[in-house]
């Protein structure tokens, strides 16, 4: 009995001793990082002491190696995860034996030494030193964010990554900065979360914890090192011809995120089918009607009218709201190509869009325009914007509308809807860039809400 447990109880000490090693590393690189910040009077608080911080010119002036430093933090570094690669070989190999005891010592491993082993690792990671040499002026201050977060492929992602050649590069930089939001420093529980995944495997089907993401200001997110799933049982989409007004084949959309299974469910018949925006929108019979057909209300311009304001010159546009991409079908139809904006708020847009053959732009309204200035020809808005918009937001976005429509370029405002009491503030928000007026029509809504319905061109501004 005392020889079968002599073999684990001397694992378990060298365990021990290798735990106690790794401490003393994280302990010593501390201590030095702790020695130094003292040394230069980091927690003495008065202006040369920031000064004196804040440049390597100084830091290395009182004869401190900050390179061997640097290097030794890298040597350390980088032997630690050749042992965390050896260590989890070990796991592996214990996990496809059925030897019990083995099984035991794999558990002991994972829990008493690899996580441990891990923390400290990632301990160390954040301790981020001024780089002793760059191309010009390298100092922390280009990673605001690096010690925010634990998750590594975030900190990887936010580090910037200097050109190879050591050169400036095509776009007149040194360096290149991968962007988030400026929110994702509130959700980083969330962006943890998103951000957590093994490199080159499956990306989690949580698309809808990015929106989250997306909509609470942490856009644009960053990318990632993994693969989206599909749907299992995909299809071929429909030729052009069929696609435009055919609901897509079920098989083609991943579910697992919605109410509804199928595109069926989506009747605006069916109270159950997890949106309200845009009722109705995934009903094709209905949809053949808009912008084609006459309405009884002065708000609902038609797509021939419009485009005979400027023939021949409407070529590409942006339509912004909330639908399955029907205006676009439309446009497509007399030869134009439009870009619809999308989320996918309790129903698949973005997808129905995609598969009837048009373009879907994934982003929310937090977000600036992916177009250069004065490019688009028109910009149509209908379902999203209305009378819960702030004053100061929809400026923002307005202006940032004008940036990309061309000189000439049409603003069509469509069935945009507020309180009576509201109509004034909002009508000034579009008229005060002195667009021309070519069509302009309000209509009820109900006792206390009308519509609005604008065609507007932007004037030349050759300045």
């Amino acid at each position: 009995m005392g020889r079968a447990c002599l073999p684990r109880w001397r694992l378990g000490r060298l365990m021990a001793g290798l735990q106690v090693i790794l401490g003393l590393l994280v302990i010593t690189v501390s201590l030095s990082c702790l020695y130094r910040f003292h040394s230069v009077g980091y927690f003495l608080q008065n202006e040369d002491t920031c000064n004196n911080i804040y440049t390597i010119k100084e830091v290395s002036s009182e004869g401190f190696d900050l390179k061997a430093l640097h290097d030794r933090v890298d040597e350390v570094l980088e032997k630690m995860d050749n042992l965390y690669e050896k260590l989890e070989k070990t796991v592996k190999d214990m996990e496809k034996s059925k030897d019990g005891s083995k099984k035991e010592m794999k558990k002991f491993l994972e829990d008493e030494v690899m996580k441990p082993f891990y923390y400290a690792h990632i301990g160390l990671r954040q301790i981020r030193l001024p780089k002793p040499e760059g191309i010009r002026n390298s100092t922390e201050k280009e990673e605001p964010l690096i010690n925010k977060f634990l998750i590594e492929e975030i900190r990887q992602y936010i580090t910037p990554k200097e050109n190879r050649v050591g050169k400036i590069n095509m776009f007149g930089t040194e360096r290149v900065y991968n962007t988030i939001g400026h929110a994702c420093a509130l959700m980083k529980m969330e962006l943890e979360k998103y951000m957590d995944y093994d490199v080159g495997a499956y990306c989690d089907d949580d698309w809808n914890l990015a929106q989250k993401l997306m909509l609470n200001g942490c856009d644009p997110l960053p990318r990632r090192r993994c693969l989206t799933r599909a749907s299992m049982t995909y299809q071929k989409p429909y030729p052009i011809n069929e696609s435009l007004w055919k609901l897509p084949d079920d098989r083609n959309v991943r579910w697992g995120n919605y109410q509804c299974r199928n595109f069926a469910c989506l009747s605006s018949k069916n109270p159950k089918r997890g949106y309200t925006k845009c009722s109705g929108c995934f009903e094709m019979e209905k949809e053949k009607d808009k912008w084609v057909k006459n309405s009884s209300l002065l708000v609902d311009f038609m797509i021939e009218d419009v485009l005979r304001v400027k023939p021949g010159e409407i070529r590409i546009g942006l339509d912004y709201g909330v639908g399955t991409g029907t205006f676009a079908a439309r446009m497509r139809e007399k030869n134009v190509t439009i870009v619809t904006t999308a989320l996918n708020l309790g129903a698949p847009f973005n997808e129905m869009i995609a598969l009837r053959g048009l373009i879907p732009l994934y982003i929310s309204l937090n977000q600036r325009l992916p177009f250069f200035d004065n490019t688009m020809d028109m910009i149509h808005t209908t379902g999203l914007m209305d009378g819960w918009i702030d004053l100061l937001l929809m400026d923002f976005v307005l202006y940032d509308w004008d940036r990309v429509l061309r000189p000439g370029g049409l603003l069509w405002i469509d069935r945009f809807f507020c309180k009576k009491t509201d109509l004034d503030d909002y009508m000034y928000m579009f008229l005060q860039f002195r667009y021309k007026k070519h069509k302009w029509a309000i209509s009820p809504k109900s006792k206390d809400e009308v519509y609005l319905s604008a065609l507007l061109e932007k004037p030349p501004r050759a300045i």
